[in-house]
């Protein structure tokens, strides 16, 4: 398995878009990665916007992101709560700052954007938030995949395929 050993982790809150937060890590698993779901509280069932839910292992207060290889963040509506803990921003400020694979899909580049990492990126999103992405600094450009050294970026569900391909030839890196 091309990623046995490897740790992700896979933030959670709720609204996520359900094939966003469900096809990586399922992927994932599959190449032998541990995928661990964080979330505000640890043991706790959050919803997809069409209703699939996810249970989380762990509460953000209780995971150190250098313990971990790599860190995904969802689309749908809840990059725009995730971005409000401080604990989830700075997961995301210690992956850019030791270069570790970050993956952000459709709204996830919210959580990037309020962590400041953004500044001279090449990056995709959702073209609803492209405003939002390039106001952060980023080089905003509509293709299903964009790859900027560790942080892979994707538009939406349909590019699923294209993002977790380039997002586990990253992590194998």
């Amino acid at each position: 398995m091309k990623l046995a050993g490897k740790k992700v982790i896979q933030i959670v809150s709720n609204d996520f878009e359900d094939l966003e937060l469900w096809y990586p890590v399922l992927r994932l698993r599959e190449e032998g990665a541990t995928v661990d779901i964080v979330g505000e509280k640890a043991q706790e069932k959050y919803m997809g916007k069409y209703g699939v839910p996810i249970m989380s292992d762990y509460a953000f207060k209780d995971v150190n992101p250098n313990d971990y290889d790599a860190l995904l963040v969802p689309g749908g509506w809840s990059p725009d709560l995730l971005r409000r803990f401080d604990e989830v921003l700075n997961m995301v400020r210690v992956m850019d700052e030791h270069q570790k694979p970050i993956g952000q899909i459709c709204h996830a580049g919210w959580v990037l954007i309020s962590a400041k990492i953004l500044q001279g990126k090449k990056v995709t999103s959702t073209p609803g938030i492209k405003d939002d992405m390039m106001n952060a600094g980023a080089t905003w450009v509509d293709e299903p995949v964009v790859v900027d050294g560790h942080i892979i970026s994707s538009r939406r569900p349909p590019d699923l395929p294209d993002y977790m391909r380039e997002f586990i030839k990253v992590l194998e890196n």
